[in-house]
């Protein structure tokens, strides 16, 4: 998992609260475990019509939001079912970054476990965010996550809270298995007293 420190990127705006993990990736994409390949499917029935052309007033699919990395939304993001599929076809579009009210909390400790940093903000903060990202790909939205601020594109500064144990990993790109690699040392350690001890083992 890469490290993440700060961004600096445009942010698409999706002024919609409510929006669960089917919506971010449908159910008929779940197949695969690989956690790449999926971005194209991103909002997929939002994106695209029956015959999979782009609906062009989607915001994803709008010339200046194709390359957005940050993603401005409404409350109680990534709700439903707790598919880790969402996370993944979130960063996998390139997102790296989702600025929303609330979230459910499966849905927001997966966007950590994968790369992607979920920050709550109150409503009328976002507001102006939301505003902020409206004028495209002019409007770029900067976040600092050591000193956990967001500058938006008139220079407001507005600060974030974040758990101190989900910065540490995520400043250090450590998933659950990076977490694990810190301490193969002492696991090494351990597999060979145990097995000097119980050869028998």
């Amino acid at each position: 998992m890469d490290p993440f420190n700060t961004l600096t990127g445009i942010a698409a705006p999706l002024p919609l609260i409510n929006i669960d993990t089917d919506m971010i990736i449908p159910k008929q994409f779940l197949k695969t475990i690989k956690r790449t390949g999926l971005g194209v499917n991103l909002f997929d029935e939002m994106r695209y019509d029956d015959d999979r052309n782009e609906i062009p007033t989607f915001v994803l699919n709008k010339p200046q939001y194709r390359d957005a990395n940050i993603l401005v939304t409404g409350e109680n993001f990534g709700c439903g079912s707790s598919r880790e599929h969402a996370p993944w076809a979130i960063k996998d579009f390139g997102i790296s970054c989702v600025i929303a009210p609330s979230y459910a909390d499966i849905f927001y400790n997966n966007c950590f476990k994968n790369g992607i940093l979920p920050i709550v903000l109150p409503q009328e903060q976002v507001d102006v965010l939301m505003k902020d990202a409206e004028k495209g790909a002019n409007a770029r939205i900067s976040i600092d996550l050591e000193a956990q601020t967001i500058t938006n594109s008139e220079g407001e500064v507005f600060s974030f809270e974040v758990d101190a144990f989900k910065k540490h990993c995520l400043m250090n790109g450590l998933d659950d298995i990076g977490l694990t690699m810190e301490k193969v040392a002492a696991i090494d350690t351990f597999e060979s007293t145990a097995a000097q001890s119980r050869p028998w083992v």
